[in-house]
């Protein structure tokens, strides 16, 4: 097998997701591995559009032989059109084992924002917009948004 001494592939990937709804929220699930938590960007726009990129954690250093080249950390990037308005500033965003889980309340028009994750772990991270607090559209105040089904990897309620 003849190996290559060149650059890394630092070409933006576009990653899969799952979407899921309930009647009070629509999360977001994706795998993003390889990252910081700093690393990671959450955008939600009007349309409602809601946009996750990060950007290449760290390319290869020195001089090495290149034998396969198939994945690198990042850069990721993918927009996804939502079906319904949410508010991004009441967010909860979870990043942990390499998935991103992005939950957004259900609105009646959709709130913009930018979000950021704070560390709390070296390779874990989390952006907390309203778990604990009741959530629009709630009957009879019982549930609130820290209650819930726990996901596959990330912890976060839905």
């Amino acid at each position: 097998m003849e190996s290559k001494q060149s650059q890394q592939n630092t070409e933006t990937q576009e990653i899969p997701a799952n979407v899921y709804r309930s009647a009070e929220r629509v999360t977001i699930a994706a795998p993003m591995p390889g990252l910081e938590p700093q690393n990671i960007v959450v955008q939600v726009s009007d349309g409602p559009v809601v946009t996750l990129h990060a950007e290449l954690r760290g390319a290869l250093k020195g001089d090495k032989d290149i034998i396969l080249d198939e994945w690198t950390p990042g850069p990721y990037h993918r927009e996804i059109e939502l079906p319904t308005n949410v508010d991004g500033q009441r967010a909860n965003v979870t990043y942990s084992n390499g998935v991103i889980v992005v939950s957004l309340p259900v609105a009646d028009r959709t709130t913009a924002a930018e979000l950021m994750l704070e560390q709390t772990e070296p390779t874990k991270g989390e952006r907390v917009g309203n778990r604990g607090r009741n959530v629009e559209g709630d009957t009879g105040g019982t549930r609130r948004s820290g209650e819930g089904t726990t996901s596959f990897t990330s912890g976060e309620t839905i």
